[in-house]
């Protein structure tokens, strides 16, 4: 795993049994110590839990001191593995807070939210401590463990999402694959969450809380045939975040590594065998331990939109056309783009942008293909409506994320109908980059179409932009600004030509 150290253990005095005599007894050992720049990524502080203990909690604090203006400061993470171990992809996993908590308790009942229920069984627990960044001036930290003593309560019972509803039909599905809850670092509740997507007009959700499984128990209540929700995790590395989407209940992915240590494929793996996908995630974000290090090899498609459209989503949109370049070019496989809202908090709008997917159903198996075959575009909201279509001479058509099988030197007519956009600036772009700007009226919407060959366009796909803010279309050219709008909607190509 990325670098770690275990330092030495803390036993506690315990009892030989739980007993009406020693039910609610606490017992609590405060660990102390520092960590100076170049610290390891993972540090383990072992604690010998006896037997008889119906709950352990933690609460832990680091000093913060006053750093220089843009040097990072003091930020720790907070984790914990039960006896079964720490070992990578192990099934010692208990919990993750990363920096949002400063204290948890887990039982055989309940846990604070990021924590797994169940019995605090007797052995070596580990309690993780993942210092983030330290400050010039080194960082101090103190924990604080308590035990509980007594019987055990009653087991947690999990409510999972069913996997798949009663809708049917081959249609366009909206979705948001990228939502957090105050299971990681988010501010909402679970039904707040939901209640959110059905508002924005969605149709199936993921649950994507950061390093931990701990919500997957609770969304059952949320499902309908009106919404699905999937599960998934956000594995967030210190080297790049990826989303693990359509995991099996309970499974648990490690991000306990960077890109040198070469790790990740065996998790990207467990991720398939579980019938789940692999998705970059907002590779340019600029914070640390954001900008995506991995590479794309063995991923399923990349988030190319992440919330508000920024710069850094214009950066990963230019890298991702690249990757398309490369697959026509038979030197990768397709990597298919969608967008998601990462939406923590009040405030952060559910559902922008989201991914519309062309599938047969709306189930897990379903959504997932159409994510992975590419057959998705992406909107800023269900307000935004559009399509995407080549046609051949002699009437074949193929839409987003196919491939319309003519000769090269065949004459394709390329047509987009968009609504929902105002004033929007309508771009058609292929392997050779724009070739075609339209503007929509004032009413948002409008059709175009545009003429080609597969010898001239390996592949096409659309954009519609928003105007400027001084109401110019914009253009292709150097200018020292942002050359469009922000984005409203895009597409998945539609590949011309035979293979």
């Amino acid at each position: 795993m990325a670098g770690a150290v275990t330092l030495a253990p803390v036993t506690f005095a315990g009892t030989a049994e739980a007993s009406e005599t020693t039910q609610g007894r606490t017992e609590t050992k405060v660990l102390t110590g520092r960590f100076e720049p170049g610290t390891e990524d993972f540090v383990y502080l072992p604690v010998e839990v006896p037997a008889g203990v119906s709950q352990l909690s933690v609460v832990y604090s680091y000093d913060k001191p006053t750093v220089p203006s843009g040097t990072p400061g003091n930020s720790c993470d907070i984790g914990i593995f039960d006896h079964r171990g720490t070992r990578l992809g192990g099934d010692g996993f208990r919990g993750w807070s990363g920096g949002f908590r400063d204290r948890f308790s887990i039982s055989r009942t309940e846990a604070t939210p990021g924590y797994l229920p169940g019995d605090v069984t007797r052995g070596t627990w580990n309690i993780v401590l993942g210092p983030y960044t330290i400050a010039p001036q080194g960082m101090n930290y103190r924990v604080e463990a308590t035990l509980t003593y007594g019987p055990a309560g009653p087991a947690y019972q999990p409510n999972y999402p069913p996997e798949r509803t009663r809708v049917r039909g081959r249609r366009w599905y909206r979705g948001d694959c990228h939502l957090h809850t105050v299971y990681s670092d988010g501010k909402r509740l679970p039904a707040e969450v939901a209640a959110g997507a059905r508002e924005a007009g969605l149709d199936f959700i993921t649950s994507t809380d950061h390093n931990t499984s701990s919500s997957h128990g609770v969304w059952g209540e949320f499902a309908g045939d009106d919404l699905l929700i999937v599960l998934g995790e956000e594995v967030t590395t210190r080297n790049g975040h990826w989303l693990a989407l359509g995991v099996r209940p309970g499974q648990f992915v490690d991000w306990r590594y960077r890109s040198r240590d070469n790790e990740i494929d065996e998790y990207q793996r467990a991720v398939h065998r579980s019938g789940g996908l692999c998705v970059a995630a907002h590779p340019y974000c600029p914070w640390v331990g954001c900008n995506f290090k991995f590479g794309y090899d063995g991923f399923d498609a990349v988030e190319v939109w992440n919330g508000p459209w920024t710069w850094d989503d214009d950066a990963a949109v230019s890298e991702w056309d690249n990757t398309l370049v490369e697959s026509v070019r038979g030197k990768g496989s397709l990597l298919p783009a969608m967008g998601n809202s990462d939406a923590h908090n009040p405030g952060q709008v559910i559902g922008l942008p989201q991914t519309v997917v062309l599938a047969d159903a709306l189930t897990r198996d379903a959504i997932l293909d159409g994510i992975k075959s590419g057959r998705s575009w992406i909107a800023e909201s269900a307000r935004v409506q559009l399509s995407l279509a080549a046609t051949g001479p002699r009437g074949q058509a193929a839409g987003i994320g196919d491939r319309l099988s003519v000769a090269a030197g065949d004459k394709v007519a390329v047509r987009l109908d968009v609504s929902g956009v105002p004033d929007g600036t309508v771009r058609l772009i292929t392997d050779e980059g724009q070739v075609f700007q339209q503007s929509l009226p004032a009413s948002g919407s409008g059709s175009v179409t545009w003429l080609t060959t597969p010898a001239v366009s390996a592949y096409v796909r659309a954009e519609v932009r928003h105007p400027l803010p001084d109401g110019s279309a914009g253009a292709p050219a150097l200018s020292p600004g942002l050359n469009f709008g922000a984005m409203a909607a895009m597409t998945n190509p539609v590949f011309l030509g035979r293979v």
